[in-house]
Parts: structure tokens; sequence; C-alpha cells
């Protein structure tokens, strides 16, 4: 894959204390065939690894004692050379709406924020791959933080054991049973730029989609990305995920003000790309779009915008600035979103208004930014706590 981004600062919000952790491997971390591969080195057959996969994915295991199918002293052979982790739910915040955002502390002490939203009958979890990120978006909150470290593949699919619980209880919820599960879609769209972590993303979306795990189709998860082009590519051919692409702007100067990893990708590269991005019949890419007021939100931004998607199998999803605590810019009214959305349609763009959730909690799109200290709380008058 192409290197890194360059990192900006990292965040001085964490945990004072870390604790020590045993230098042995997560197995949460491990692929199938990783686990058959570790037991197979224990002189075991191979298809103990299978059942450590199930007991990991489809019953939430921490431990190894609860691995009941396993003989003993396998068991008591993994506690030497392997341990397993799992993320503490550290506050959950709930929106007049029914948004709900989770602190989850990992197991180093650092936070990330992950939020259930209930739509009808659906129920989206959106998750992050990163403690922070890189890219220092100037409209998003969580680029504020700097990258404080990469999130591991474990880590990355933890987040939906920890929402199954909150949703169904400790025992409901360690279970992935399919006819259970109450988590119908996954977005990636939390804290952090996806594939600026890739190898963990794409193990993760490989568990995620695994018959022995949760089973979910490819067409549920959504992976979104400011435009990372080599790594959006090679998405495209791993796996057949849907792809969101954070646009954001009509032209390449206002972008490039706006999103600082458009020097290394101009929009026209990401474009270009994306139109070489392999969809099956009837898919479309996504492209979010935040409107600023006054910064891109104009009418000659909406006719930058159609002209650059022509042709582009698309749609475009379309935000209301989302403030958050020293941010340079101002939400635009209801008027100019919908003014806007409706001068695409007029150019043929297929453009949908985003209904803004969990805005009161600070878990709505651009506003993630935790803080294991609690210092981002949500305003006590339209959220409570539990």
């Amino acid at each position: 894959m192409d290197s890194d981004p360059d990192p900006a600062p990292a965040s001085a919000a964490g945990p004072r204390d870390v604790p020590d952790l045993p230098d042995l491997p997560d197995l949460r971390d491990l692929t199938r065939d990783a686990l058959r591969e570790l037991v197979a080195g224990l002189g075991e057959p191979a298809y103990r690894g299978e059942q450590i996969f199930r007991w990991i994915w489809r019953r939430g295991a921490r431990c190894f004692d609860e691995m009941t199918t396993l003989p003993k002293t396998l068991r008591e052979r993994l506690g030497d050379v392997a341990r397993i982790s799992s993320p503490t739910i550290v506050r959950v915040d709930t929106s007049a709406d029914g948004t709900r955002k989770m602190l989850l502390a990992l197991d180093d002490g650092l936070c990330v924020e992950a939020v259930l939203i209930p739509s009808g009958e659906r129920l989206t979890l959106c998750i992050s791959s990163q403690v922070g990120c890189a890219l220092a978006c100037s409209f998003c909150a969580t680029g504020t933080m700097g990258l404080t470290r990469q999130m591991r593949a474990g880590e990355i699919v933890s987040q939906i054991l920890a929402a199954q619980e909150l949703l169904l209880g400790p025992e409901e919820g360690r279970c992935a049973d399919p006819h259970r599960r109450p988590v119908t879609s996954i977005v990636m769209m939390g804290m952090g730029e996806p594939l600026h972590n890739y190898d963990a993303v794409l193990a993760a979306l490989g568990v995620l989609t695994d018959d022995m795990a949760f089973g979910y189709a490819p067409a549920r998860i959504t992976v979104s990305t400011v435009g990372l082009i080599p790594q959006m590519l090679a998405l495209g051919e791993a796996i057949p995920v849907r792809l969101a692409v954070s646009l954001h702007a009509g032209d390449a100067e206002t972008r490039r003000r706006l999103m600082p990893i458009d020097r290394r990708y101009p929009m026209a590269d990401v474009l270009a790309a994306c139109r070489r991005f392999p969809l099956k019949t009837r898919e479309r890419i996504t492209f979010e779009y935040t409107l600023l007021r006054g910064v891109n939100d104009r009418e000659a931004d909406a006719e930058n915008l159609a002209a650059a998607l022509d042709g582009l199998r698309c749609k475009v999803n379309l935000l209301a600035f989302n403030e958050y605590d020293g941010a340079p810019y101002e939400r635009p009214d209801d008027e100019a979103v919908a003014a806007f959305a409706e001068r695409l349609r007029a150019r043929g763009v297929e453009a949908f208004v985003r209904t803004t959730r969990g805005r009161d909690i600070a878990a709505a799109c651009g506003q993630l930014a935790a803080r294991p200290d609690g210092a981002r709380e949500p305003d006590a008058s339209a959220a409570s706590s539990v």
C-alpha cells in the first residue's frame, strides 16, 4: 500500500496511566486462517481454530474458560500464548432523537466513540477505525485531535459486540446469531480515516462478512474515505462494500482549503479514481458534502459540483455543518441546504439531504472527539446518560 499521509500532532488527551499489557497476540486480531495456524502450532487439529473464532465473535467470549467446547488443556495453553481484549463502555449518551453515543475504552486506556443511529426498522452502527485522525479536515472535530494510534482489527470489530451488549444486555448481546442481531448496517464513518488504517480495516471487514462471525452482506457495510486513491482502488478489488467519498467542495481550490489531503490526492485525481472504482449493476458511489455557510453552499458551488460529477454513477449526500467548540465555520439554514439540493437535482445530480442525528450529544457527523476525561459533555438539557 501507499505510505501513510503525514500525521497531524497527536492529541494530548488520553490516559495518564497506561496499563501494562502482556506482550501476547490478541485473538480478536487474528483471522480464521491465523487461528487455525496458531492451534496447529500447539499440536491441536486445525478445526479448533474455527471453534475459537466462533467463540470470539458469535458468543463474544472474553476469556478462555468460557470456551467450554475446547479441551481444558488447550484453554490453559492458550492462556500462555495469547490474550483476548474487549473494549469497555465508559459512558452512553442518549439524544432526544434516539441516537446513542458510546464512549469506549480500549485495553490501553485510550478511548474512541461509536454511534447507534435508529431509523424505522433499521439500526446503523457508526464505528471508528483510529484513535484520532491525522488528516485534519478543517470542519471536523476529530481532525483537531491528531492521530494517537491506529486501531487494531479486533478493536474495530469489537465495537459491534459492545453495541449488542448495550442493546440486548450482557448475556443476550454476546451472540451474533443473525436472527438476534439488532444492528442492521455498519458505516465506517466514526473517528479516523479508515483507509489510512487499510490492513486492519480490511481484516475487520473480513470478520464482519464471515458467516462464522457476523455474516453481514458487503452491501450492508459502507466505508468512508477522503480519497486515499491507492487504498480506495485496492478496497474495490478486495471486497464489494459500499464506498462513500468525502468531497465537500465543487472545485479544487475550495477543497484544498478545507481538506489538506487534497494537496497529495487532488480532487481531479480522486474523481478519476472513482470512475475506475468497480461497481456492480445499480450500485453508485456516495459523495459526502458538508455545507458550510458562505464557503461551499453558494449557487456557483452547486454548479461546479454538478460539472465535476458529470457522467459518474453517484449520489450526493448533503449535510449541514455540525458545530463544535472552536469551529471556524457556521451552519447554513435549512432553506440554503434545500436550495443547494434543488440546484444539483436541476442539473441531473441525485442529491439527498441527510437528517442530522445526535447533534445535541456531539454524536453527529464531524463532532466525534472522544475525551477519556469526559471533557466533552453533551448539553444536559437535550440529552440523557445511561
